[in-house]
């Protein structure tokens, strides 16, 4: 990467070009976080010019001090930089301070010694169950194929019915959707285990797809098959339903896994409890469930704000 613009002495930029090349060569980084961290790294040099009062050089950098780190987030933060990018420059600098101290250049202990903002919390952002029931339903699917229209509407109906992740769908083996299942044991993140009630309408959905389905697995592959038999690819229910936010005009963020989210706040608006919400998503801490309860009031001010006569 070119260093033009960048101001800092010749032994600090060259080392800075060997750090860029070693992220693209060996760690094989991104092109955008590339970008990013080339940005961020020059920002940084081009502040301590200023803040040392001149290009700084490697011994300026080994007697960075935490303030010296912090006073350039601070400056960001001036110039606009919210905490995600700032989170963001910091990773950036420390990956080029650890990288020179490998070299036996510096002491990184500086980087060690700054804590990352807090991140703001992001609310999950569930289809409405108008939209949730659309988008699963085999006569909204946009495949030629009736099979594949099938395929699509069953793994969209498990992520809903039982808020699945998509990876959990599609490792789905035949065996555990067996006829008669009641319930389905999911291997999540972690190799957690965890057991979900099969709604009739999800028992249905996965029928109607075996009875279309030109492929047989054995019973302890994948249910789901791609065009060409082989195992069913995210990607292929992604783009899927991509098309489906068009035809049914959604936003953006109606994803597959926002079906999980539409699941999980469906049942706290329906008076389901955060623990059996927990036990159902497989997730390890009770707070990860929490932030449905923050969807849950942001709909209820909607409506308070639609209604209520003084609103």
């Amino acid at each position: 990467m070119s260093d033009i613009l960048t101001i800092a002495a010749p032994d600090l930029l060259q080392h800075r070009v060997e750090w860029l090349d070693n992220l693209a060569r060996e760690r094989r980084l991104s092109a955008n976080t590339l970008e990013a961290y080339e940005r961020d790294t020059r920002q940084f040099l081009s502040f301590l010019t200023g803040h040392l009062g001149g290009p700084p050089r490697v011994a300026d950098i080994h007697t960075l001090r935490p303030a010296d780190l912090r006073a350039f987030l601070a400056a960001r933060r001036r110039e606009g930089s919210g905490a995600r990018s700032l989170g963001r420059h910091l990773a950036g600098l420390r990956s080029f301070l650890h990288y020179l101290e490998r070299q036996g250049l510096i002491n990184a202990a500086a980087a060690g010694a700054v804590r990352a903002p807090r991140q703001p919390k992001s609310l999950p952002k569930p289809l409405s169950d108008r939209q949730a029931l659309a988008v699963v339903g085999k006569e909204a699917q946009l495949q030629e194929e009736p099979w594949i229209a099938a395929r699509d509407a069953a793994v969209l109906t498990l992520l809903y019915g039982c808020g699945l992740r998509i990876s959990e769908a599609l490792a789905l083996t035949s065996r555990d959707l067996e006829a008669g299942t009641s319930s389905l044991r999911v291997t999540g993140k972690g190799d957690k285990v965890r057991i979900v009630p099969l709604l009739p309408v999800v028992v249905e959905a996965v029928a109607a797809y075996r009875k279309l389905c030109p492929y047989t697995p054995p019973p302890d592959q994948p249910l789901f098959r791609g065009a060409r038999g082989g195992p069913l690819q995210p990607a292929i229910i992604q783009r899927g339903m991509q098309k489906l936010r068009g035809a049914l005009g959604l936003p953006d963020t109606a994803t597959p896994h926002a079906l999980r989210h539409s699941f999980a706040t469906h049942l706290l608006a329906s008076g389901g409890d955060l623990r059996t919400i927990q036990e159902l998503l497989g997730h390890a801490s009770l707070s990860t469930t929490q932030v449905y309860t923050g969807v849950d009031t942001l709909r209820l001010l909607e409506v308070y704000d639609r209604a209520h006569p003084r609103a």
